[in-house]
């Protein structure tokens, strides 16, 4: 029996060869093996950095600013008068309205004045007595001088009639005096206001009985137009004030030239300015402080004697004064600093010395200089150290005016 002898199959030959490659394939494996494998081995992109933060400056400029001095202070009248009783007697009738202005000279107060009258009749009872005493001690002297003349009456009775006629017009004289005296005394039963101003509250009333020598307060009268208002100054602000006069950092004019402004309880301004009128050249041994008064016109009397002010004292002008929004100074218990953009347009952090301040901006002593440049808006976007975009704010600060050299009434502020 003859055996067929068949070729060995290929270990692959069950699969089908039909357009396959084995090599090819896995070469084409490895590529894209090695190409999955650089893929995850390369390195992240490199990140781009933030665009700079874009923040809002203004750029800083000397210019003549007003040099405020705040301080706080109570107001006073100009003028006040405390009607007290001048004789002693029970009190009929008041004669005027509490809390109204009266005029000087007008009633205030009427004192019964039966006692004072019967003591004015016999004052003038005992004048006239006085008067025909010294009449008769006229006549004898008359008399006797021509019996001198003859030898027939001696010259000491003569002597005697003229020393007689001399105490009688003595007792003229002092019974006089007191007629005056009397007439005067029932005169201050009618109480009269002895200022024009705005009485206050009665002390007393109808019935009460008053006494000269206890001085019984009647009522009060305030003259409150115009009005004081008094300030104190530190004397150490004071010597800075006038080294900086020296200087010529400020230029002050004279004492009553100075204009002041009140702020009130509720934060208005007083519209009617005043002038600085006094000016204490001693210095209080127990506060330290000098005395100063301002006068204010106080047609309408909104101010009150007693009130509670600030004054906004304008101590001259400073030259060269520089000014920044209030919004761009950080106020802390280290002081006042604000921040700048430098030439490289980095953010730097100066600390600064305020001054007053001039409606919404504060007026700057110290830390900075002409040219600076601020940052007014954006501030929690600004970073020390950090560069910034500078843009120019749309609108400078505002200042007190400064006001104008020989005007009569100061310059209105700036609000």
């Amino acid at each position: 029996m003859t055996r067929l002898h068949h070729a060995p199959r290929p270990a692959d030959a069950g699969a089908p060869s039909i357009g396959r490659r084995p090599f090819a394939r896995t070469a084409s494996a490895r590529i894209a093996g090695i190409a999955l494998l650089l893929a995850g081995c390369g390195g992240k992109p490199t990140p781009q950095a933030p665009p700079a933060a874009e923040v809002s400056i203004i750029t800083v400029s000397a210019q003549p600013l007003v040099n405020l001095i705040e301080v706080p202070g109570r107001l006073q009248a100009v003028r006040t008068a405390e009607v007290r009783a001048r004789v002693d007697g029970i009190v009929q009738r008041r004669l005027y309205t509490e809390g109204t202005d009266v005029r000087q000279g007008q009633a205030l107060f009427s004192i019964d004045p039966r006692q004072l009258t019967a003591q004015l009749s016999g004052a003038q009872a005992a004048l006239a007595r006085a008067e025909a005493t010294a009449a008769n001690a006229a006549q004898d002297v008359d008399r006797y001088k021509g019996l001198v003349a003859q030898r027939a009456l001696s010259q000491q009775e003569y002597d005697a009639a003229v020393a007689r006629l001399r105490t009688a017009q003595a007792d003229v004289a002092q019974n006089r005096a007191q007629v005056a005296s009397a007439r005067l005394s029932l005169g201050y039963t009618t109480v009269t206001a002895p200022i024009s101003g705005r009485a206050g509250r009665a002390a007393v009333t109808e019935g009460a009985l008053v006494s000269a020598g206890g001085a019984t307060l009647l009522t009060t009268i305030e003259q409150l137009d115009p009005i004081y208002a008094n300030f104190s100054q530190s004397s150490g602000e004071l010597l800075a004030l006038r080294k900086q006069m020296t200087s010529g950092a400020i230029d002050l004019p004279t004492l009553n030239r100075i204009p002041v402004r009140l702020v009130l309880e509720d934060g208005t301004v007083y519209q009617q300015p005043g002038q600085l009128d006094f000016l204490d050249l001693s210095i209080d041994e127990r506060t330290g402080t000098a005395a100063l008064r301002a006068q204010f016109p106080n047609p309408q009397r909104t101010l009150l004697p007693g009130q509670f002010v600030r004054a906004r004292i304008e101590a001259g002008v400073r030259p060269g004064g520089l000014l920044i929004p209030q919004r761009a100074v950080k106020l802390a218990p280290q002081g006042a600093t604000v921040l700048v953009v430098n030439p490289k347009s980095v953010v730097e952090s100066r600390a600064v010395t305020l001054g007053s301040l001039q409606g919404d901006a504060w007026s700057i002593l110290s830390g900075l200089a002409p040219g600076d440049r601020v940052i007014v808006d954006g501030l929690q976007k600004a970073v020390v150290g950090q560069p910034v975009k500078a843009v120019a704010a749309k609108a400078a600060p505002r200042a007190v005016p400064v006001p104008v050299a020989g005007a009569d009434a100061p310059a209105p502020v700036a609000r």
